[in-house]
Order: structure tokens, then sequence, then C-alpha cells
């Protein structure tokens, strides 16, 4: 699908429970009513994935996103997530627990990679089937606005297929099965980043957009001041790096840092 350069679209990094700052930066730009209801009109949104996990509400943005979803269509706009590594990690808690995981590394489990990753009862609590079927259906990779959109900063992703609908495919049938070893290599792929810093970045970013189409790459999942080696209140906006090739967005909501709702396409000067 062409892009829509009349479409304004935008994206949005990682969430990590904090809802209500998620909510107030969506208003900022005015795709939020004060109910919290969609204003964007025919406008485009993006989430790169990881709603759960070290904040207090992630099932209440989950809930958040998926109600914008349908008032976002019933507008004539659209609001999309991609599928993070620690919406994985909630999944694999769900329906696997403390399960061990064969290995000859020692003992793994989703329970107690969830419970060292910030994994918060009280969303596994709330966790129901609407939300786990909609979660389990999100694709991994897609395009907006001219941009390659992934959660995660990694080549994994070419592990499961040639192209994104390839990757999207492969893993919704994955996590339609009850394949534990198969769960356990989304959630370790999904954690692997950085293929795109250092010298060899720019022409790992290039290989990729040549592959897969597009004019930049657009992630989450690695915050950018661990990229930068600063604190995450000092961050102020989005990380373009790889010769300009990439779009680092997680601005670290977690610890102290901006959720980042970006307007696509960003330059430094916006």
């Amino acid at each position: 699908m062409p892009p829509d350069d009349n479409v304004p679209t935008f994206v949005v990094g990682d969430v990590h429970g904090h809802r209500d700052e998620l909510a107030d930066a969506l208003r900022e730009h005015g795709l939020l009513d004060e109910d919290d209801d969609w204003a964007g009109g025919e406008s485009h949104l993006w989430f790169l994935g990881d709603f759960v996990d070290r904040g207090p509400d992630g099932i209440g943005a989950i809930d958040l996103v998926m109600r914008l979803q349908q008032q976002a269509e019933q507008a004539g706009g659209l609001v999309q997530t991609l599928l993070g590594n620690h919406e994985i990690l909630l999944l694999g808690m769900y329906h696997f627990g403390d399960t061990d995981v064969p290995s000859d590394f020692g003992p793994r489990s989703f329970a107690r990679s969830w419970e060292i990753n910030g994994g918060q009862l009280s969303d596994l609590d709330r966790l129901n089937d609407d939300h786990v079927e909609w979660l389990s259906t999100r694709p991994l990779i897609a395009h907006a606005a001219d941009h390659l959109l992934m959660h995660s900063d990694t080549l994994e992703y070419l592990d499961w297929g040639g192209d994104p609908e390839e990757i999207n495919e492969t893993v919704r049938e994955i996590l339609a099965s009850d394949d534990l070893v198969q769960w356990w290599e989304v959630w370790r792929r999904m954690t692997t980043r950085y293929v795109f810093r250092g010298p060899s970045g720019p022409a790992v970013a290039s290989a990729l957009l040549t592959r897969f189409g597009g004019t930049r790459i657009v992630h989450g999942h690695s915050v950018i001041a661990d990229q930068l080696g600063i604190h995450p209140t000092q961050i102020e906006e989005p990380y373009l790096y790889a010769g300009g090739q990439v779009l680092g967005i997680d601005g670290g909501l977690f610890a102290g840092g901006p959720c980042l709702v970006i307007r696509l396409p960003w330059s430094p000067t916006d």
C-alpha cells in the first residue's frame, strides 16, 4: 500500500504499563480528547509494542489501545500495534507458566523470565481471552508512511521468513500453537538488540531496507538513553542514527523518560 502523504502518521515507543502517561502524550498531539476517546480523525497511529511489564497498568494501556482502534476505524483513521517482546513474555507466562523450557544452558521458564523482566501480577490477573486473542494476532513488522516498523532492533526476524508477510504469518502460527520451544525462540530472538549500531550499522540498515522496503527503519525496544550513555530524563526526542536510516523511539518511560509520540517523517529540526 503506497504511503499517503496527506494522512498524518504517528508512532509510539514502549509504554511499559504507564497508561496515564501514554494518554497524556497522545492528548498533547491531538489524538485523544479529555475523555480518552479518539480525536485523531483520519490520522494513523502505530504502537511498536511493549505495553506491559515494569509499570503499574499494562492491561489498562492495552484496553485503551484496543478501544482507540475501534474508534479510529469508525472515524476513518487507523490505530495498529506491533507485537513487542514483553507481550510475548506475558502471553508465554499465561500459557506455560513455570513449565521448564528444554535447555542445555540451565533452568529456563517463562515464569522466571517474566519475574526477572518486570512482570506485574496485576497484568497477569487482568489478562483475559480477548486480550490474548488480540495480542496473539498482532504483526511483528509493518510499513507506515514509507517507514519500516519493527519492535526490536535485530535481524533475528529473518529466521522466520524472507519478507514481512511471511515473518508475521510464521509467528502468528507459532502463537496459535502450544509448542513451548518455538514460543521460547520468539521471546529469545526478540530480546536481541543493537544490530544497527557501530561501524557496520549503516550497511546493515541499508540492506534490510533494500530487502523489505521503506526509506527508514523505526524501532523501540532499546532505550535511547542506554545508546547515548545518559539518563532517560535527559531524552527529549527520538534517536536518529546509522547514517540517518534508523530512528529509535524508546524514551525509557519506565525509567523516567518521555512517552515519545513521533509524527513521520521526523527530522531533528522538528
